[in-house]
């Protein structure tokens, strides 16, 4: 069944401006306008003649339309109450199909925008049993939908903006459908704005509006400039549910009226000066003591610029506390946490061929299972500690000043052979027989002799070491910063607990 409603004259034939009512429904209706240019006179209007056929829902944050209570049988639902009675009540609404107007007039801008979305989530929300068709008007829509931020908390903006956008995008499956009224197109949130395919076009002024209001209309931008000569209750209108073209239109006379009226001139009293002091400044009246004061919510603050924001930051940081000096009994037993760690770490026969990523991870994760107090040891630190590590020297040597000289020049050399210096090192002082490939292959984590080889012929190009044969062909390693040299060892003999191929012994121990 097709039902028109009259919305008042079109063209200059002045036929009627049907709205086809069931096609709304489905299509959804956007009305803007500035202020004073009839938004709330086409919303009464619509809600009129639509009254005996579908169920309305009224969004009201002025108070105005509580007027369609006498005449059309609105419920009227005070909103200064809790969430929840309203969600409970907008379930209600859908279960018996009764129209109401939510006033929201007396609250502040944030209790609006929560008290309207718990009731429009309460509709949203209804059983699927209870999804009958509703028109839900909403006044003010930019005040429930906005395009920024303003005064009012970000969860709020959110929790009203969701509401709203569930209305006008999903609501149409639940029988939802929405009617916003805006006074700024500007101001209201576009994925809301976008969902509608009707448009009423009042009067407007200001050029973003206007170019909005003619790219929804599918106008030329030289025709914006029509909107500003629009007269109180003139629109133009587009939409599957009003012309397939755009047309003007004038709004119909109205049955009620809204609590609100525009502004009339009335002539002033005529009173004397004495008597109009007398009545500004007299004592208070019995009924004035009586009257409470109006509560008063406080403007809120401006919000703070970015230089007054890092300056605070600037100032709220917490000064960097001065960092207690270690004792020597800390030091000693920090010290020996750490070598027990790295003991701990070079026991696993594999620890030798993981990359060095790898052992500091397994380090920084040993040394806080064992708490070790202090600050945790970086990488570079690490790496140094490995290598003295892995050159096995005994505590005895590690406190001896040659030893001292050779961490000194150890520490000059590339990262990757610091720790085969040390080794060489740590025979030379130790006098025992100079390490042979498979040793030092290990200690590069790697099991090839050819690597170890390279190694130690890179290393005597450079001139860190000088190596030499004995009679016998045994290797000799010197070390020219420390003045030493190694014992004669085998380069062929494989690294401790491994046989001659490179592999480890199957009785070795550990």
């Amino acid at each position: 069944m097709t039902v028109g409603v009259d919305m008042g004259v079109t063209g200059a034939a002045g036929a009627r401006a049907m709205l086809d009512l069931e096609e709304l429904l489905a299509t959804r209706l956007l009305v803007q306008g500035n202020s004073g240019s009839g938004k709330s006179h086409l919303l009464r209007r619509l809600l009129e003649q639509s009254a005996p056929w579908v169920q309305q829902v009224v969004i009201d944050p002025e108070g105005d339309f509580v007027t369609l209570a006498e005449k059309f049988g609105h419920v009227v639902v005070d909103a200064e109450r809790g969430e929840s009675d309203l969600q409970r009540i907008a379930a209600r609404v859908r279960q018996h199909r009764i129209s109401v107007v939510l006033n929201l007039e007396g609250l502040d801008a944030e209790q609006q925008m929560r008290a309207a979305a718990a009731f429009l989530g309460g509709l949203f929300d209804a059983d699927r049993e209870c999804w009958y068709p509703v028109l839900v008007v909403v006044d003010e829509a930019q005040l429930f939908a906005p395009a920024v931020a303003g005064e009012v908390s970000d969860e709020s903006r959110k929790v009203s903006l969701g509401a709203m956008t569930n209305l006008m995008c999903r609501g149409r499956k639940r029988g939802l459908a929405g009617v916003i009224a805006t006074q700024r197109l500007a101001k209201l949130a576009k994925n809301v704005a976008a969902e509608a395919s009707n448009f009423l076009m009042g009067r407007t002024f200001l050029d973003i509006d206007m170019m909005r209001a003619a790219d929804l209309l599918g106008m030329e931008r030289r025709q914006a400039e029509a909107f500003r000569d629009l007269e109180r209750g003139h629109f133009i209108a587009l939409g599957p549910a009003l012309s397939r073209r755009p047309v003007p239109v004038r709004i119909g006379e109205v049955e009620t009226q809204a609590r609100s009226t525009s502004p009339k001139l009335t002539p002033l009293p005529d009173q004397p000066t004495e008597d109009a002091r007398n009545l500004l400044f007299s004592a208070p009246t019995a009924e004035e003591r009586e009257r409470p004061a109006p509560a008063r919510r406080p403007n809120a603050p401006p919000p703070p610029s970015t230089n007054d924001l890092l300056a605070q930051l600037v100032r709220d940081r917490p000064t960097a506390a001065a960092p207690e000096e270690e004792s020597a009994e800390g030091a000693q037993e920090r010290e020996a946490g750490l070598a027990a760690v790295m003991r701990e770490i070079l026991a696993d026969p594999d620890a030798a061929f993981r990359s060095v990523a790898v052992l500091y991870q397994d380090f920084l994760v040993r040394c806080r299972i064992r708490r070790v107090a202090g600050r945790p040891v970086d990488l570079a630190e690490f790496k140094r500690r490995l290598a003295v590590a892995r050159a096995g020297v005994d505590r005895e040597t590690a406190l001896t000043p040659e030893w001292d000289a050779a961490l000194a020049a150890a520490a000059d050399l590339p990262e990757d052979i610091q720790g085969v210096y040390l080794l060489f090192a740590r025979a030379a002082l130790a006098g025992a027989p100079c390490p042979g490939d498979g040793e030092i292959a290990r200690i590069c984590g790697s099991r090839s002799p050819g690597r170890a080889r390279r190694l130690v012929q890179y290393m005597e190009q450079r001139g860190y070491i000088v190596c030499r044969a004995d009679l016998r062909g045994a290797r000799i390693v010197a070390l020219p910063d420390l003045g030493r040299e190694t014992k004669p060892g085998d380069q062929n003999a494989p690294a401790p607990g491994e046989d001659a191929r490179g592999e480890a012994g199957l009785f070795t121990a550990g």
